[in-house]
């Protein structure tokens, strides 16, 4: 860990400021790494010799950095570097982030057979009622959830398919087990919301924090429905790139 400066190093110079920016060459050099909690104010105060007026000042600034976020009641976490999250033709979870360099992770949470909405009917092109399948999917990178999904498949075209996607882990591998190996984007928008009880606790942040909302249908060369979903991201841990 890199050593307190000394009170000496420090004269003439803002302590707030300077505390920022040793606590920045930390995380930097992967002392503190994405999603770790930093040291309390106390033992912050402690290790620097000033008040704990000094250190909140300190925090903040980091914040403004876009290097740490402060959870009321749970303490400051290092935040992690945005992958940039292209929204266009063709997007694929695992190649977006496996590109990044970052390890894929797909994680099937929950699944049900249920009938259309009519939303969902709507989006599929199916009648209203007609069975399809549900899965709850937690997607991460390095082990750090980015988004929770919801998916809605057709049930009749792909039997099975939650413990394909349990074997598989990833929607492109599920889909080339039905002999699907090509399909695009049709539609996506892109709204807002909050994160309620559930989300929190599988995104790991707290409930009403904001989250970016991408409803999406993916469909066939041919134009037919494959599927349809809800993603809500951590807008803190991806940047949604449209393209054109």
């Amino acid at each position: 860990m890199l050593k307190a400066s000394s009170d000496r190093a420090l004269q003439g110079v803002t302590l707030w400021r300077r505390i920022a920016d040793d606590i920045e060459q930390e995380i930097v050099a992967g002392v503190h790494t994405a999603g770790e909690r930093l040291p309390g104010e106390v033992e912050i105060a402690q290790r620097f010799d000033v008040n704990r007026h000094t250190v909140r000042r300190a925090l903040a600034e980091l914040a403004e950095r876009g290097l740490v976020r402060a959870e009321r009641g749970s303490g400051t976490f290092v935040e992690p570097r945005r992958i940039a999250y292209p929204i266009g033709t063709r997007t694929r979870f695992s190649e977006i982030v496996g590109g990044a360099g970052r390890e894929v992770g797909g994680r099937l949470m929950a699944d049900s057979e249920e009938p259309a909405s009519g939303a969902v009917a709507a989006r599929l092109r199916i009648v209203v009622g007609a069975p399809v399948i549900r899965l709850e999917i937690l997607r991460s990178a390095d082990g750090l959830p980015i988004c929770a999904g919801t998916t809605w498949l057709p049930a009749k075209r792909m039997p099975g398919v939650a413990q394909v996607y349990r074997s598989k882990r990833g929607m492109t591998a599920t889909l080339a087990h039905y002999g699907i190996r090509d399909y695009r984007r049709h539609s996506t928008r892109i709204t807002a919301t909050s994160a309620d009880a559930l989300d929190a606790q599988r995104l790991r942040t707290v409930p009403g924090r904001p989250l970016l909302l991408v409803d999406i249908v993916d469909v066939l060369p041919s134009g037919e429905p494959v599927l349809t979903s809800r993603s809500r991201f951590a807008p803190d841990r991806v940047e949604l790139v449209v393209e054109s």
